[in-house]
């Protein structure tokens, strides 16, 4: 037990410098650690518990710089949108915390659906994973109706984001990913942000109470739709938290931003279970650990005490490193801010992936302004993920 609490630890600090620096996601630590020869050396437990509790963490601490900063990654994406509304008005850390709540309604979710998943999802997944590409081409269309302005310009950047990602994935550089969803979210959105000299007010420490109804939609939302999703490739978290909020009807923006950190975080827990069951890696951490071991159902009870023990560490750290934030980011200018971050992000995604990573970016930061510029929702972007994984299922 005590060869596991170092990792458990050094796996936590791991996911919160992930969260909290935008560009630098899990999957680089993750490879990175693949690379090392310490993998051949170190016990596969403390690896397998050093990974996951990195990327749980990974999951609280993440949409402290999408409500913040405006730079999401492609789980919380669809958070900045609600989440910058919250802080224009002084309540980023309240933003946090339903994000928060989100995620710990997600670890006693998977009290419920651990068992249902076990018994249930292998009955069917042959059946599933034989219709993948059909039922893939559904939820795309299902998404792209549920666009309430246009849906010709929703088709447009849904198409240009397929062809994007097709591109970007074949051609020869490391983490295709990385340039392309950075651009595609995190700089695009920081380059409107500027655009539009954004200041922020000073910052407030209350919350708001919700009543148990409130909580409950967002809940539903989740148990019901986070076991289908976990096992769909291409289909992230916000995609998930559309389809959720569809099912269980309109929500408010504090019921979607507990719905984002729910689904989030269920869907990485999830990945690991579905990874023993179908040996299918469904995240860059559930493949770094098929990597490490072929998991079996004896490994439940360490992957599952590992999520439970990351989660209850990650709310207090990301607690207090929001309430730092709150207090201090309306005395910086927040153009400053994200001219900072902008070029930040720009050194270390030319630094690891070269002047082809540099280009991606460029294009897919371009398409991203496009699609704010639009009025579209950002998650038709993950057209760049789906339909080249919509191509792969399909029997051509």
């Amino acid at each position: 037990m005590l060869n596991l609490i170092l990792p458990l630890l050094l796996g936590i600090l791991a996911g919160t410098f992930t969260g909290l620096i935008p560009g630098i996601h899990i999957n680089l630590i993750a490879t990175s650690l693949l690379a090392l020869t310490l993998t051949q050396t170190t016990p596969v437990n403390t690896l397998i518990v050093f990974v996951i509790s990195m990327a749980i963490t990974h999951t609280f601490i993440d949409f402290i710089p999408s409500i913040f900063l405006g730079a999401p990654s492609e789980d919380t994406s669809l958070s900045t949108l609600p989440g910058h509304e919250l802080l224009l008005q002084g309540k980023g850390h309240y933003a946090l915390k339903l994000t928060l709540l989100g995620s710990t309604i997600a670890i006693i979710s998977l009290i419920v659906i651990i068992p249902t998943f076990i018994f249930l999802i292998p009955k069917i997944y042959p059946l599933l994973e034989r219709m993948m590409g059909i039922l893939l081409i559904w939820i795309a269309i299902f998404l792209i109706s549920t666009e309430k302005n246009s849906k010709i310009k929703a088709t447009m950047i849904f198409i240009l984001a397929g062809f994007l990602g097709l591109a970007s994935l074949n051609i020869n550089i490391q983490n295709p990913l990385l340039p392309l969803l950075t651009g595609l979210f995190a700089t695009s959105t920081i380059i409107h942000s500027i655009k539009s000299k954004t200041v922020l007010p000073k910052q407030s420490l209350k919350t708001e109470k919700l009543n148990k109804k409130e909580i409950l939609k967002p809940t539903l939302a989740t148990i019901l739709i986070s076991p289908i999703c976990s096992f769909f490739p291409g289909l992230g978290s916000s995609q998930a938290a559309i389809i959720g909020s569809q099912i269980t009807g309109k929500q408010t923006r504090e019921q979607f931003l507990i719905l984002l950190g729910s689904i989030n975080t269920i869907v990485m827990s999830i990945s690991f279970l579905t990874l023993i069951l179908f040996q299918k890696s469904r995240t860059g951490a559930a493949f770094t650990v098929s990597q490490i071991t072929n998991p079996t159902n004896l490994s439940l009870p360490l992957i599952f005490t590992t999520i439970l023990i990351s989660a209850i560490i990650a709310i207090p750290i990301s607690l207090t490193i929001s309430k730092l934030i709150a207090k201090n980011i309306h005395k910086i200018p927040y153009t400053k801010i994200s001219i900072i971050v902008l070029i930040f992000l720009t050194i270390i995604i030319t630094y690891l992936t070269g002047p082809l990573g540099l280009m991606v970016l460029i294009t897919s930061t371009t398409l991203g302004l496009t699609c704010i510029e639009f009025g579209t929702r950002r998650s038709f972007l993950m057209g760049s993920i789906l339909i080249p994984t919509i191509i792969f299922y399909l029997p051509l």
